[in-house]
This record gives C-alpha cells, structure tokens and sequence, in this order.
C-alpha cells in the first residue's frame, strides 16, 4: 500500500466538508479620523459579526462607524439577511478612496481578513456611492473606480464571492449607461463577479444606496431555495423597507439599461419595489446572468473544500484518480438537485486530474491541477474551470 492512498479510497463527498454558504454578507464602512480607537492608524479595522440589527444597535462600537453604513446593515437584516460581517476602515478623509493605489495602503489588511472569512459570498460598500463624480472631456470621472476594481478583483480571487455595487448619487441616465459601459470595457476580466443596480431607494423622505437591500434580498432567496439557492436569479424580489425608489423608472427605460449592464429597480402596481435585472458587468455572454457566475462559484469553492485533503498526500496515478471520483461525485450530487445540464449525471460535465495538467513542477510546488468542464443550467454554452489545489 502506498502512503496516504488507502484512506482515501473511502472517501464520502456528502460528508467531508461543510456545504459552502453564499447567503453571508462582508458589509465594508468606515471609521471617520474624529473617532478612531485609541492607536489606530489609516488602514486599520474593526469587524463585528453580526444576526440582527438589534446587536449593532446596543453594541458599544456602533458609534464608530459611519451612519451610511449602519443604516446599510438594517436594510441587509430587513430583506432576510441571516448573517453579516461588518467592517470599519479606519480612513482620514474621503481623498484616501481616490487613490490609485489602494490595495498597496488603505485596503492591504483588511483584504487579508476578508480573505480568512471563506464563507462570505457577498460583498458590498454603499458609503461609495455618496463621493462625488467629477467630468473630464464631458464624460464622467468616478474616482473611486479603483476600489472598484480592487474588490472585483478579491471577489475573482476567492471562489465564493460577488460584489454588489450601488450607482453613484450624481449619475443618471445617459451619464450613469456610458459610465458603466465604459467600466465593462475597461475590466473585462473581472465584470463577471459583480453586478450594479440603479436607482437609490427611498423610505419616506429619506434616500438610500440600494446595495444592502439587494444583498438581503440575495441571502432570502438563497435561503428560501436553500440548500442551493444559488440557482435561482436574483430579480423580480419585492424590496423591504422601501417606500418607493428615488427615481421611477419607466418600464421602456428598463430594457436600455439592462443592455447597458444596469439592473434596474421598479415599482410594480400590485407588487411593490422589486429589483428587475439579474445581469453581472461581464461582456461575455457566458457570464451574463448573475446566478451562472454564482453557481460556477459555489461549485468552485465547494470541489475546493471536498479537495483540500489532497495537497497532503503523495501526487501518483491514484491519486489523481481518486480527485476525479471524488469531484465527479459532488458534481454527480450538484446535478440531481438541478445545478448542471444534461439529461443524465456526467452527460454535460468532465473531470480531468492527470500527468498533463501535472508536471513535476507542479507536483513540487505542492500544487494539484484539476480541470472541470461543466454546464450550469443557466446557459447553453461550456465553461471550463481550472482548480488550483494548495494554491495560495
């Protein structure tokens, strides 16, 4: 017998990993310079793990974070938000989201927090939409773009994770369509793991970003379609906590920015607020609708955890054929409950662990290559994933 290959042959993918969450929400504020804790420096943080609105409310560090974002946290809880992670970025002043730089100052540790939260699978940030849009050459200028991109970027990075993004309060129609469409063109690569809606929301008088209210509406229909809600689009959900939104869009108006990559938000008579798009920023049409990005996720960072065991053990034939059966059984599982294509379990999807896509390179580097070809339910057209096991 071989060294650390007998045990495995047993293995049971039902029970060898916790079943990825994607309803959890990582909610990124700020802590003003006024009210830093004693010590604290730019690029500091704090987290609070928070149930209910109620915990943050009677919490001692609630003053301490910026009122954008508290009031966030109360909309995520009242769409059916389950759990949050909160967090507060010790900034000096509004200038410090301008940066060309970010993740090389403001963000560098709290990026690797976010990183060690695995079960996170949302991410926003509304108090960005409040920075003001400047104009160069008559077009629009969003300043905070890099941020942007850097939390696209950590969502691309992570095998769980989208971004919510909230429209800037000063961009509206054409502006709003040719900004977005700008920032598609400018990130092609990572459009596919967010998505931005528009407009705010309104609750009598006051105004909103809508970024929170959409993340508790993701996590409520993740839930009621639990245990893999990830399937189903997250659009056509009646919004809690709305009176109405703060522009009303026409229904011939909805068309132009879904095209634009912009979901928008409408009142339907009979209904109430309901969120209309389910389209990421992708220009790629496999990557078009939110749920084929989120269930390619799930399925990524689920193979991931049932894998993690692998990189410990001695890379041989074996080894490699145990990875196939053991992917291709949670794959086989993801299929009975209607998350693949295909008429019958392997028709649609193909496992392949092998010599080829593991050199002696890779096998030195403690690195085991797994190639999936796979189609989600959700589009007529073949992704393949490449899986990097024990990679950092």
């Amino acid at each position: 017998m071989r060294p650390g290959i007998t045990i495995q042959h047993s293995r049971d993918v039902s029970g060898d990993s916790a079943q990825v969450r994607s309803d959890i929400a990582g909610l990124i504020g700020v802590i003003p310079k006024a009210v830093w804790p004693p010590g604290a420096k730019r690029g500091d943080f704090l987290e609070l793990p928070l149930m209910a609105t109620s915990q943050l409310m009677k919490s001692q560090l609630r003053p301490l974070f910026d009122v954008v974002t508290v009031r966030a946290v109360r909309s995520f809880f009242e769409n059916g938000g389950e759990i949050c992670h909160l967090f507060g970025l010790c900034v000096e002043s509004e200038h410090d989201f301008m940066d060309a730089d970010p993740f090389g100052t403001l963000f560098f540790s709290l990026l690797d927090r976010l990183r060690d939260r695995e079960d996170l699978g949302l991410l926003l940030m509304p108090i960005l939409a409040y920075l003001p849009v400047s104009y160069a050459q008559g077009r629009p200028v969003v300043g905070y773009e890099g941020i942007l991109e850097l939390l696209l970027r950590h969502c691309a990075e992570m095998n769980n994770r989208f971004l919510i993004i909230d429209a800037p309060r000063d961009l509206h129609d054409d502006d709003l369509r040719n900004w977005v469409l700008g920032f598609r063109d400018r990130h092609r690569k990572l459009g596919c793991y967010g998505a931005i809606y528009y407009p705010w929301l309104m609750f009598g008088d006051e105004a909103f970003p809508a970024s929170a209210t959409i993340a508790g509406s993701f996590a409520r229909s993740d839930r009621e379609h639990a245990p893999f809600g990830v399937r189903w689009p997250p659009a056509n959900q009646v919004l809690m906590g709305v009176t109405h939104p703060a522009i009303e869009l026409k229904w011939s108006e909805s068309g132009d920015y879904i095209e634009s990559g912009v979901n928008p938000i409408l009142t339907v008579p009979a209904k109430g607020v309901v969120v209309w798009g389910a389209r990421t920023l992708s220009l790629e049409p496999q990557w078009r609708d939110i749920n084929t990005r989120r269930i390619v996720s799930f399925i990524c960072e689920q193979v991931r955890r049932d894998s993690e065991w692998a990189v410990f053990e001695n890379q041989t034939r074996e080894l490699w054929q145990i990875i196939r059966r053991v992917v291709t059984g949670r794959l086989d599982m993801l299929w009975e409950n209607g998350l693949l294509a295909g008429d019958r379990a392997g028709a649609e999807y193909l496992v392949e662990c092998s010599k080829e896509l593991n050199p002696v390179e890779v096998v030195d580097a403690g690195i085991v290559n797994v190639k999936v070809r796979l189609r989600p339910v959700t589009t007529a057209e073949y992704i393949v994933v490449d899986l990097q096991l024990g990679s950092s």
